[in-house]
Order: C-alpha cells, then sequence, then structure tokens
C-alpha cells in the first residue's frame, strides 16, 4: 500500500492527492470481489471519504468561487443532469464567476470548470498524459465498450493511437465514401417506399429511428465488411441493444443511482436495468466483433489479405496485431476498438444527423439554400468535393456541429499535479485575483462544451440561432471564437491527442446522407414552426419531439419535385 501522508499536496485541494491515491487502492481491491461484498466495500469508502473530509479542515486550500449547493446530497449534479438548457446555467455560473469555477457535486465532490481559452489549450494539450478519464468513466467504458482507445490513457492511448490513426486518415476515408452513398440511397428508396403508399404525396416518418438504421449500416460496411441490413429491415442483437437506451426511461432514482456510480463506481456492479443495459450492449457487440474479428484474421492467415489494400477498417487494423512494432493492437485491442466503432461511431453520428434534418426543418429557407447548391451540381461530389466544393454545404455541417455537439462536455481527472495558466484572471474564494491554477493530482474537470458553442460571449450576439451564414461572413467568427482550437474552433470533437480520430468518417458521413436526402425530399415540422423540441436520453443525449415516448423525432417528409 500506498503511504499516502507522505504525497505531495499542492493547489486547489491539498488533500486530493491523498485522498485519490487511496481511493485508487481501494477501489482496485473492491473489484477484484463480486456484488455481494460491495456493501462492505462502501463502508470502507465512506470511512476514507469521511477521513479526508476531516482532514480537509484542517489544511488550508486554494478554492475558486462557485455556485452554491442546490441539494445538500447531490450538489448541482441534479439540476444539471435534469436540464434541457444546462448551456443556459454554465453561462449564469460563467457571467458570475468567471472563465475558471467550481461547482459542488454528489457527496462532497467538486469539479472545476474550465472556460478560459488559454487553459483550454494546456488542458487538452496534456490530455492523457496530466489528465486522464474519471474512475466512474474508465469502468463504464470498459463495461460497455472494452478498454479501447476511448477508455485508454498515458502510453497504452499512444501506442492505440498511432495504430489506429492510418484506418481514419483522409485516404482510407476517401476509399470508404461509396459505402456512405449507398446506405444513403437505401435510406432514400426506403422513404420514396412510404411516401408512395400515402395519397398525401407526403408521410410522417420517425426520423430518429432511420438516422440510427443508416449510421448502423454505414459502419457495419465501412468498418467491418459487414450489412447489419437494418435499412432493410433486419434485426441485430446490436441494433436491439442500441435501441434499448433509447427506450428506456429514467426514474428519481435511476438518476439517483446514477450520480452516486460517478462517486462510487464499484456500483456499477449492482443488477440494476441501466447496468443489465451495458452488459447487454457489451455482450452484443463483444460477439459480432469477435466473429468479424476472426473471419478477417482467418483471410489474413490463408493470404485473402495479401496485395490488398483493404477498404474496410477491420482490414487496416487486422495488419497490426502483434506487428513487432511500437504500433502495433492485441487481438482484445482489436476488438475493443471494433466496438467502440460499433457504439461510439453509431451513436454520435446518428444523433448529428438527426440535428441536422430537425433544423433544416426549422429553417426552410436555409433548407432551400442548400438545396439549391446541391442540385446547382451535376450527379454525386466525390470525397473531395463534398470537403471543398460548397461553401454553403459546408457552412451548414459546422453550425450543425456547433449547435448540436453529440457530447455536451468532456469530464477529466488531474493525473498529476499542475499549473493551468489563464488568458484572464479569476477571483477565488478568499477574494485573491490569480493568473494561474495551482491543481492537485486527483482535481476533477469539466470542459462545458454546449456552453463554448453557444456563448454570446465568445461567439457574439446570436450565437444560439442556427445561422450557417455566419462562417461566410468577414468578421462571422469573432477574435474570442477564434481563441479557441479544434475543428472549425470548435470543441465537437474534442482536441489534443485524444482529438475524436472519427472526425473525418463522420463528417463524410454526414455530408453523403444530407446530400442525398435535401436533394430528393422537402423537410417540415410535422406540427408546425413552434413544434417544442426536448433533449431526451439514450446512450448520449439526444433531441426529440415534446409529449413523444422515448426520444423519436417525426417528420413530415415529401419528395422534391422542382
Amino acid at each position: 500500500m500506498v503511504d499516502y501522508t507522505a504525497q505531495p499536496l499542492l493547489g486547489i485541494d491539498p488533500t486530493a492527492s491523498m485522498f485519490s491515491l487511496a481511493l485508487d487502492d481501494l477501489l482496485e481491491s473492491i473489484l477484484s470481489v463480486n456484488v455481494t461484498n460491495v456493501a462492505a466495500g462502501l463502508a470502507a469508502i465512506c470511512a476514507l471519504c469521511t477521513t479526508y473530509l476531516v482532514n480537509r479542515r484542517r489544511l488550508r486550500t486554494i478554492k475558486l468561487r462557485g455556485p452554491p449547493r442546490s441539494s445538500l446530497l447531490f450538489g448541482v449534479d441534479k439540476i444539471i443532469l435534469r436540464s434541457s438548457h444546462s448551456a443556459a446555467m454554465y453561462e449564469a455560473w460563467y457571467e458570475e464567476y468567471g472563465a475558471a469555477y467550481e461547482i459542488p457535486l454528489t457527496l462532497g465532490q467538486k469539479r472545476i470548470v474550465l472556460c478560459d481559452p488559454k487553459a483550454l489549450v494546456h488542458f487538452f494539450g496534456r490530455d492523457s498524459s496530466s489528465y486522464g478519464l474519471t474512475p466512474a468513466e474508465k469502468i463504464g467504458l470498459a463495461k460497455s465498450i472494452g478498454k479501447s482507445v476511448l477508455w485508454a490513457d498515458g502510453e497504452i492511448h499512444r501506442r492505440q493511437r498511432k495504430t489506429l490513426a492510418p484506418a481514419f486518415n483522409s485516404t482510407s476515408i476517401r476509399k470508404l465514401t461509396p459505402v456512405f452513398y449507398d446506405a444513403s440511397h437505401k435510406l432514400k428508396m426506403a422513404w420514396e417506399a412510404i411516401i408512395d403508399t400515402d395519397e398525401s404525396g407526403s408521410a410522417i416518418i420517425e426520423v430518429q429511428d432511420w438516422m440510427n438504421y443508416v449510421s448502423l449500416d454505414s459502419i457495419g460496411l465501412a468498418g467491418f465488411s459487414h450489412n447489419f441490413a437494418t435499412l432493410e429491415g433486419k434485426k441485430s442483437p446490436v441494433s436491439l441493444a442500441l435501441e434499448a437506451f433509447g427506450a428506456s426511461k429514467s426514474s428519481s432514482a435511476s438518476m439517483d443511482l446514477f450520480l452516486l456510480i460517478q462517486r462510487f463506481p464499484i456500483l456499477f456492479s449492482l443488477p440494476t436495468y441501466n447496468n443489465g443495459l451495458l452488459n447487454e450492449l457489451y455482450k452484443a457487440t463483444a460477439d459480432i466483433s469477435k466473429t468479424l474479428f476472426e473471419k478477417a484474421k482467418s483471410e489474413k492467415e490463408e493470404g485473402y489479405l495479401d496485395g490488398k489494400e483493404g477498404d474496410s477498417i477491420i482490414e487496416l487494423l487486422i495488419r497490426t496485431e502483434d506487428a513487432e512494432t511500437d504500433a502495433y493492437l492485441t487481438r482484445e485491442e482489436v476488438i475493443a476498438q471494433m466496438m467502440t466503432l460499433l457504439v461510439a461511431g453509431y451513436e454520435t453520428t446518428s444523433i448529428t444527423m438527426t440535428w441536422a434534418l430537425l433544423e433544416l426543418a426549422r429553417h426552410p429557407d436555409i433548407q432551400g439554400r442548400l438545396r439549391e447548391e446541391i442540385l446547382a451540381f451535376d450527379g454525386e461530389p466525390t470525397y473531395d468535393q463534398l470537403f471543398k466544393d460548397f461553401p454553403y454545404f459546408d457552412a451548414v455541417v459546422h453550425e450543425i456541429f456547433r449547435l448540436h455537439p453529440a457530447a455536451l462536455d468532456i469530464t477529466r481527472m488531474a493525473k498529476e499535479d499542475d499549473v493551468i495558466p489563464l488568458s484572464q484572471p479569476v477571483r477565488t474564494k478568499s477574494g485573491e485575483v490569480v493568473h494561474s491554477l495551482f491543481v492537485a493530482r486527483g482535481t476533477f474537470f469539466c470542459v462545458p462544451i454546449i456552453f463554448l458553442s453557444h456563448s454570446d460571449a465568445i461567439w457574439g450576439p446570436g450565437a444560439k440561432d442556427f445561422r450557417p451564414e455566419r462562417w461566410l461572413e468577414r468578421d462571422g467568427i469573432t477574435k474570442h471564437a477564434q481563441e479557441f482550437q479544434g475543428y472549425h474552433h470548435l470543441l465537437s470533437f474534442g482536441d489534443g491527442p485524444k482529438t475524436c480520430l472519427g472526425k473525418l468518417f463522420a463528417i463524410a458521413e454526414v455530408k453523403t446522407v444530407l446530400w442525398v436526402l435535401v436533394k430528393s425530399f422537402v423537410i417540415e415540422m410535422r406540427d408546425g414552426p413552434d413544434t417544442v423540441v426536448e433533449i431526451g436520453e439514450g446512450i448520449l443525449p439526444r433531441p426529440k419531439v415534446a409529449g413523444e415516448d422515448g426520444v423519436k423525432m417525426p417528420l413530415r417528409i415529401k419528395r422534391y419535385g422542382g
């Protein structure tokens, strides 16, 4: 065991290092036992927390200002989780406390919220080395999609990412563009068949389900040369497991448990409904991933892949298994990457495409202008043309990713003591003005991507409006927004060493699907422009029409007759 009293104490909470080290050791011990020992484990953790809180009172700490607790037990966790407009909450706190502040969470836990551009450049530059996933995130990812590049930190992450990078560069994605077009045309034909059964010449179509189908089929073919055929009405254990999350409803008790799991990750072992969904998802994706891996492995051993460049991601990954280089993946790691692509790729692109159709339905003038640019081109553009030759199309897609990031925030934990620089000073709880933040190992952080994308202070007046023209105007992107790095000054794909590897994959898929649908159909709100849209629950938050069960997005679709 570690001598915790000998650890260096530095920064915002001098006891954080000691507590984090002790908790790491304790969790490692508890995770090796079965569920019958959970109560004893929790008792030990509570005792450790009590010791931590007592020590905190004895030691001087540097604390940032922040909102008061709205709940003695849950801090502000519950109001953030329940809010359909968390960006507005973060914006109010930003205006009151500055670009770095502290929020109280469940059972005394605290988290620093970073909104300062200079701090974020530093923070993301050290993502994976100085900053890593929280214990709850590590366990949750391992239980749902395996120990992939999303799960990994440090040297393991560097090696996995180096190996994966060639499969996701522009050369590889360029070859996959026909797969995206093929799935888009299957979707088009399915919608035309539905419309043709209605004498009105239009139909109410639940587009979120269809975006799920086109996303999963595209990933299956592009990633693994496997057709899930959900666009053709087939079901698979993977699609059923993914759909179960969208159909689930959270009670107040399940929300409480979710927040407690963030504090005590050992609770992932409890046989709850949501944990059951995670286990089903893991089993479904692991089974198909292992089957497809063995198929590709067999083809490699039989020489089928010799001299073949490989059109799917798995064919590229299978070549790296056990390679005698510093960039290789083991069998287990290849399967984990496959599981990650299935779940993360499916969820994020499906959500983005649903938001895209919703925004075009809300803004028929923008939809019309986009269609004009598309129809002015004869045929279907290549990958390079999709990315270079259509300025308004680009602007629409940028605006979708800006307003509707699939992940609303990024959370991390400091893996070592650090000093974070600030571009603008903040005032601490004691009234001191500081130009940098001293943080200790074990400190928790949050980057509120949804706020950074919606903030008037960053993007100027009208930041919350869907207005693609901002990307075409000379001063449309404010100087403040330009201080943020990432994809077109957005953090929708993250930044730094852990920036989303599948960025080009996602953009190419979104663009091809939108190209085919906008060219072929007129998309309208079912209940008119005043339709209320809420945030529903899935693996990630999804849009839904208010009053609909689950995460449903019914829109009116009719053929374009121009």
